[in-house]
């Protein structure tokens, strides 16, 4: 058995997508028994930091990687990392058991392209969602698997204002 409180945490960088309307996009995760469990969770995009990499590059990257977005420019980063725990049955599981969970850098960025732009099903990197949507920003703490909840409470608030 793993204790988590021996493990780092995960660096990771999250993805606030704001469109014309100020939505913000969300992906659906594959409804498959996978470490978040089963059911329809829905998140913005989000991934590890590569080793040399700053969180910024990372940002982008991963929003290219999950989306097919290029045409987007920052608006925003979030004041501060922002962290979770998995839950106990995935310590140790999870990101080959090497994290107790994630910390995450989250910043915003205006979507300057048109829809047809977006793939979720991007060559080379595996498909992370099976649909997307647009939604207001305070819908999307609502859609993500519980044990993620309080970091994205907390991606609203920091991001709130730009949306106002």
């Amino acid at each position: 058995m793993t204790v988590s409180s021996e493990l780092p945490y995960r660096p990771c960088v999250g993805i606030v997508l704001v469109n014309r309307d100020n939505l913000v996009w969300i992906g659906r995760r594959p409804d498959v028994a996978d470490e978040e469990g089963r059911g329809q969770w829905w998140q913005m995009p989000q991934g590890g930091i590569d080793d040399g990499e700053d969180p910024k590059s990372s940002a982008k990257r991963e929003l290219a990687e999950e989306t097919g977005v290029r045409s987007a420019e920052l608006m925003a980063e979030a004041p501060h990392w922002y962290y979770y725990d998995l839950p106990p049955n995935l310590v140790g599981v999870s990101w080959g058991g090497k994290y107790r969970g994630q910390k995450q850098r989250w910043f915003a960025f205006r979507f300057t392209g048109e829809d047809g732009e977006i793939d979720i099903s991007p060559h080379g990197h595996k498909q992370e969602f099976d649909q997307w949507r647009w939604v207001g920003l305070e819908e999307v703490r609502d859609l993500v698997v519980p044990f993620k909840r309080k970091v994205y409470e907390q991606v609203v608030d920091a991001f709130r204002p730009l949306l106002s």
